[in-house]
């Protein structure tokens, strides 16, 4: 074990978890933050005691002392070129999901990390989540039989709904079922997801925003050991939620049935100002006195531990690239109001480069 000097780029609401949880960790020696809003770059200089603040992510990657970097950057188109970047100039990358937005770019991404040989995971955060982490454990360890189905329901709150969809176009899918989809195909290895269909469905956030965004979409994947699973997943609860994620899980099996409400529905605040409020949540993390509520400050650890201990990662890239795939063809299916065969024909012609290369 050793300590190691980290950089994080991008320090809003995730990178500030990132940025705060490595600041209290033994194992970070150095703190290096990159973040274009002068303003929030010195709010969190001054809380974490960074050793270096810059509003040039090239800065941190130029470091040489740097070991690893936590990339929370949005939009998310930025994904790919800084962790492409970061990871040529041999830093172990922690990436914030997506991975990429087209396949070929997390192929890149994947080839260049095994090339030189260093840590590479996506932040699928709800594996961190205990639990999320009691249904992967009785769902391997036998304690539900042989799995027959799945069903996972997510929703958040119209408000962060519209931060999300006024910085990307991508999907319910993509930014919110892509948690359960990583979740339930971890849960469900070794088989692999063979045909997808998928639904949207439109209604408040095309009324509030006046643009062609769905309330909710659905997605019905079916695996090659004949397992199918469903995931729903949307951003249009009512405002009285700020920050609120309603998360419901449902897995059975030959043996045993599991259900989950991690809709922090048992966290109850009555006021005279605001009357009935939840507010406690499922997702990231919030700041709470001495800790945080949410999976995210683990998941930081965890990934710090990796690079200093020299220790796998939990989430591999290649388990997120096929996360990619599966919404991606959802979103297909949803287009075409039709199933999609897996893998897509990128993944074949990919397949068989490799396979020529070789």
């Amino acid at each position: 074990m050793k300590q190691i000097n980290v950089g994080i780029i991008g320090t809003g609401w995730c990178g500030g978890i990132r940025a705060e949880t490595c600041a209290r960790n033994p194992l970070v020696k150095s703190l290096h933050l990159a973040e274009t809003r002068p303003e929030r770059l010195a709010e969190i200089a001054k809380a974490t005691g960074a050793q270096t603040a810059t509003a040039d992510y090239q800065d941190i990657l130029g470091n040489k002392t740097i070991d690893a970097v936590m990339i929370s950057a949005t939009p998310e188109v930025l994904h790919y070129p800084m962790a492409r970047d970061a990871l040529l100039s041999g830093k172990h990358v922690f990436l914030e999901k997506p991975i990429a937005i087209e396949l070929h770019e997390a192929d890149e991404l994947i080839a260049i990390s095994h090339k030189n040989k260093l840590k590479f995971t996506i932040g699928y955060s709800q594996r961190f989540n205990p639990k999320f982490a009691y249904v992967k454990k009785c769902a391997t360890d036998g304690t539900l039989g042989k799995p027959v189905s799945a069903l996972v329901s997510r929703h958040i709150g119209r408000s962060l709904g519209k931060k999300i969809t006024g910085r990307t176009k991508l999907s319910p899918a993509a930014m919110e079922a892509t948690h359960d989809l990583d979740f339930i195909l971890w849960c469900l290895e070794p088989a692999k997801p063979v045909r997808v269909y998928s639904q949207v469905n439109y209604g408040a956030m095309r009324e509030s925003t006046g643009a062609d965004v769905p309330d909710t979409q659905y997605i019905t994947v079916t695996m090659d050991s004949g397992v199918s699973f469903v995931i729903c997943a949307g951003w249009s609860l009512p405002p009285a939620y700020p920050n609120f994620s309603m998360t419901w899980i449902e897995f059975i099996g030959t043996e045993g049935a599991l259900i989950i409400d991690d809709t922090h529905r048992d966290t109850q605040l009555t006021t005279m100002q605001k009357g009935i409020v939840h507010p406690m949540s499922t997702m990231p993390g919030e700041f709470v006195e001495h800790t945080y509520a949410g999976p995210m400050a683990s998941e930081t650890v965890h990934f710090l531990e990796a690079v200093a201990c020299d220790r796998p990662v939990l989430v591999t890239p290649e388990q997120a690239r096929q996360v990619m795939e599966v919404y991606l063809a959802a979103d297909l299916s949803a287009e075409r109001n039709e199933p999609v065969q897996l893998p897509l024909p990128e993944s074949r012609a990919s397949a068989q480069t490799a396979g020529s290369a070789r």
